[in-house]
């Protein structure tokens, strides 16, 4: 793996009550929410190298086909990096965790040939400089797959939402915010989203703040394609 040189503290993240509750909250989500199913399409016809920013505590890593060569899981809190060390022992494709954080991630440029984000583009300090870094260690033509809490529809849990995010939810969460349009960050950073559907998790139930979300594939153009220039 050729990592570029940054200077990014191992703990640049530190949430160890919250990562505690998340990892088993998460473990329990994937059977009891359908999110395991969610992974699994996320991830779906990946191959070649692969970098997923934010990667938790590696519930994502038992799901990448065999076409995959490698993946670089980026990860900045200690707690869910140590979690996802030993995931990635049990992964059916070689899987090496880093620590480093979305807006500087510790690898060069167009190295990669699809990155992930799963659950993370809500906690992140700077959408924007996030999916710049992104775009950037991709190479042209490179898939980024998303799935993503997003504004809710309606307008009562949207305004719900909003306040959440102003007050008390980010605090409690890690940073969380229920209300970010993913979608509309991602084609802002100059990427072609290509697909994308709406999805509820979970899918019957109380509705909570953070059930509606968005999956989906988007690409970086290469040189050749007339594609959105990312907004500075």
């Amino acid at each position: 793996m050729r990592l570029r040189n940054t200077k990014v503290p191992k703990d640049a993240v530190h949430h160890p009550v919250f990562a505690r509750y998340y990892a088993r909250m998460s473990v329990a989500a994937d059977t009891t929410a359908g999110i395991a199913a969610v992974r699994a399409e996320l991830l779906s016809g990946l191959s070649g190298r692969v970098i997923e920013v934010g990667a938790g505590n590696g519930l994502n890593f038992g799901h990448y086909p065999t076409a995959v060569s490698e993946v670089v899981a980026i990860e900045p809190e200690r707690t869910l990096r140590q979690l996802a060390e030993r995931a990635a022992l049990g992964a059916g494709i070689p899987v090496d965790v880093v620590p480093g954080t979305a807006e500087a991630l510790p690898v060069r440029d167009e190295t990669f040939d699809a990155a992930v984000v799963s659950l993370v583009l809500c906690t992140v300090r700077d959408v924007r400089r996030s999916l710049s870094e992104i775009r950037r260690v991709l190479r042209p033509g490179g898939e980024l797959r998303f799935f993503e809490h997003v504004r809710a529809d309606d307008r009562a849990m949207a305004a719900t939402q909003r306040v959440l995010d102003r007050t008390f939810w980010p605090l409690l969460t890690g940073g969380c915010h229920t209300s970010r349009d993913a979608r509309a960050a991602i084609e802002a950073a100059g990427f072609v989203v290509e697909r994308q559907r709406g999805i509820r998790i979970p899918e019957g139930g109380v509705r909570l703040p953070t059930s509606a979300c968005v999956l989906g594939v988007a690409r970086r153009p290469t040189a050749a394609e007339p594609g959105r220039p990312p907004r500075r």
